[in-house]
């Protein structure tokens, strides 16, 4: 299903059953074993205010600046006080749908929906009283779906932008469907095609750039994709500007090489890559609930990463926003023969809101910015700004999933108990993909039940090694780990992971 957090929709709403479909246990049960290990704080929003969640920058330690759907950006001063009593003040209004904020040398960088805005406040009253656009706007013909996701500044100075598709089904606009880099001097370099429907845009801990995509055509399920220059990310609506006149010029001068023809739909991306050098598969799959068992959500968004130790045993993971069924996830890398890709695991339910924008704050606590815009979300309220903060106690989780050429390694964040884990009963594996095609979405399909030929569990207990039967090569290896105990004979707070599998290491 499409995600759509900013704008009016295709006239229908999830179903019940999927937004309220039960967590392992009880929903109850478990948001109160999460809090144990991370608290929800929920900020006050300025009075009156529908402050539809766009984009997050802290402009400072303890000063956030808030972007809001309809164009308003708020600046809240004390964000980090407990209880929270942030102290607001209206910065700027009259901007478009703005879902990007960056912050440098004094100036707000908004990307809006056409273009990259500076934004300053001179006289230092609180309020902006310059505004300059950075080198040219982007075209936009009004389509609904034509908003646009602006990162923070990358290690070269340069923001990056992506460009949803018109109707997110074609590119009736220029660069639409694509990402561009944006220079300090506003110039702006097409970089890649391929995008479809954005929810978030922004870096890995080692600086590379990737951005969230939601299911619908061409994209079997919602994705996280690293962005490089030259390859192409899925999506074919955005090819045509190779050849149009008024791009053909730009996109050579970019050194950037059309693919040797289009996809074939109803094949798969593994398939098709092989066949187009220039498709790059996704990093992450973020499963769809399927057989009316829930999984991993249906409209991901923004995400971002705490570099230090302070917000758990998780440092460098993605933490990644779940607009619709209003959680975090927690995302953990790594490179398999030159390419990204890894696990995603649940990590904290019982937002108020849609998750979309998320940032850390300089405490390593986590800011989470909702709406219900579009599709409705779990959590029931239109709009929140809430943190999240680690009490200190380390839950008992899968830390990483590391692929192997005849299974997985995994790590836990406790020593476990060698009786259960190297029981192959107190695992459970299957596999799946998607089809790749024009039309909206897919099912799982080409599903496999590997067989556990044996656990082998470290003599530190801080890991285990899964050998399979098989391996699937462009599949989500979906585990569960019921059975499981950690040293002390507690079970893991959550027992599930998804790795997505293009690429098989030799050793």
């Amino acid at each position: 299903m499409k995600f759509l957090p900013l704008i009016a929709t295709l006239g229908f709403v999830l179903p019940a059953v999927w937004l309220h479909a039960a967590s392992p246990a009880s929903s109850a049960d478990l948001k109160t074993a999460e809090a144990e290990h991370y608290r929800i704080l929920t900020l006050p929003t300025p009075e009156g205010v529908t402050l539809e969640a766009g984009a997050l920058c802290f402009l400072g330690p303890d000063r956030l600046a808030v972007a809001s759907r309809i164009g308003d950006i708020w600046i809240a001063d004390g964000v980090l006080t407990e209880p929270p009593a942030p102290r607001w003040k209206q910065f700027a209004s009259g901007l478009h749908e703005v879902l990007g904020l960056a912050f440098k040398d004094g100036w707000i960088y908004a990307t809006q929906r056409g273009e990259i805005t500076k934004i300053k406040d001179e006289d230092s009253d609180g309020r902006a009283d310059v505004f300059e656009t950075l080198g040219d706007p982007w075209s936009i013909n009004g389509d609904y779906h034509e908003y646009a996701f602006g990162s923070k500044f990358d290690r070269n100075g340069d923001l990056w932008v992506v460009l949803c598709l018109t109707g997110s089904f074609n590119s009736e606009s220029k660069y639409r469907g694509w990402a561009m880099k944006i220079g300090p001097d506003g110039k702006a370099t097409p970089v890649c095609a391929g995008v479809r429907s954005p929810g978030g845009l922004g870096f890995n801990a080692e600086g590379d750039v990737f951005y969230t995509d939601n299911q619908g055509p061409w994209n079997g399920a919602c994705k996280l994709q690293q962005l490089l220059p030259d390859k192409f990310v899925g999506h074919p609506g955005g090819l045509k500007w190779f050849d149009e006149a008024a791009t053909k010029e730009e996109v050579a001068k970019a050194g950037l090489h059309q693919p040797a023809g289009t996809p074939e739909s109803g094949s798969r991306v593994s398939l098709e890559a092989k066949k187009m050098p220039e498709l790059l598969p996704p990093s992450i799959y973020f499963p769809y609930p399927a057989a009316g068992k829930p999984k991993m959500g249906h409209s991901t968004a923004g995400f971002c990463f705490e570099s230090s130790d302070r917000f758990g045993p998780f440092k460098n993971q993605l933490f990644v926003g779940e607009q619709s069924d209003s959680t975090v996830m927690r995302v953990a890398l790594e490179k398999v023969n030159g390419h990204y890709q890894g696990a995603v695991f649940p990590f904290r339910t019982g937002f108020d809101s849609g998750c979309l924008a998320l940032e850390f704050a300089s405490d390593a606590s986590l800011f989470v910015y909702g709406t219900d815009r579009g599709w409705g979300a779990r959590g029931g309220k239109p709009f929140a700004l809430q943190r999240v903060v680690w009490t200190g106690k380390v839950p008992f989780e899968i830390h990483e999933m590391r692929a192997r050429p005849d299974g997985f390694e995994f790590t836990f964040t406790e020593p476990i108990d060698p009786k259960t884990a190297s029981a192959p009963e107190s695992w459970e594996v299957e596999t799946y993909t998607y089809i790749y095609q024009s039309s909206y979405g897919s099912p799982e399909v080409d599903g496999t039940k590997p067989a556990i030929q044996n656990v082998t569990v470290a003599p530190d207990g801080k890991s285990a090694r899964v050998v399979l039967d098989a391996v699937h090569e462009g599949h989500v290896h979906e585990f569960h780990l019921p059975g499981v105990r950690s040293a002390k004979g507690a079970p893991l707070l959550h027992d599930s992971a998804y790795y997505t599998l293009f690429y098989i290491p030799q050793s």
